[in-house]
């Protein structure tokens, strides 16, 4: 499959998966699960083919790793703007966790702390390289870091994703370490 095709196929499982199932007919669980049949059948009604060697090569090679399979059915990792409850535990964070972002947005976050905005969480990177990526594609990367171990102990609950994205509902400014000169 070439990177093209791959791109193409995943944006298609994110859009579908984490944001508008109901577009081409799916019902995720409440977990966020479907049929991969299902998923399948429904793309191709709606004008996209995919083959499951497709989907499964996506999955795999997928850098972030986004999508998870379980026996007969995906998901995404994280990152829902729809109703779904992951299921995932409690865990109890590194001391510093990472989020990356552009300077345009600083003085919002200075006031307000990171927020969910259109996500049930707020994702936190678990390295300064995977934030400063993750910054970089909204424009000229500032990656903030997280005093995570203090907003643990101060009683705010983490969970992290098969992919190892850090989510937590909100992060209140307190926390917050700007790097010099943002």
């Amino acid at each position: 499959m070439d990177e093209r095709r791959a791109v193409k196929v995943s944006k298609y499982l994110s859009k579908h998966l984490r944001h508008q199932p109901e577009r081409i007919g799916l019902a995720l669980d409440e977990g966020g699960w479907v049929e991969i049949d299902v998923l399948i059948a429904a793309a191709a009604a709606h004008g996209f083919r995919f083959t499951r060697d497709e989907l499964d090569h996506v999955v795999a090679a997928n850098d972030k790793k986004r999508f998870a399979i379980e026996g007969t059915r995906i998901r995404a990792s994280q990152g829902h703007s729809i109703d779904v409850e992951l299921g995932l535990p409690p865990a109890t964070p590194p001391q510093y966790l990472y989020h990356g972002t552009v300077a345009r947005y600083l003085d919002a976050i200075r006031a307000e702390g990171l927020r969910p905005m259109n996500r049930h969480d707020v994702h936190l990177s678990p390295d300064r390289e995977t934030a400063t990526r993750v910054g970089a594609r909204r424009g000229r990367p500032v990656v903030l870091s997280v005093d995570a171990g203090a907003m643990h102990r101060d009683g705010h609950v983490f969970h992290v994703s098969a992919n190892g994205v850090w989510l937590t509902k909100a992060v209140p400014s307190e926390y917050l370490r700007f790097p010099a000169g943002h």
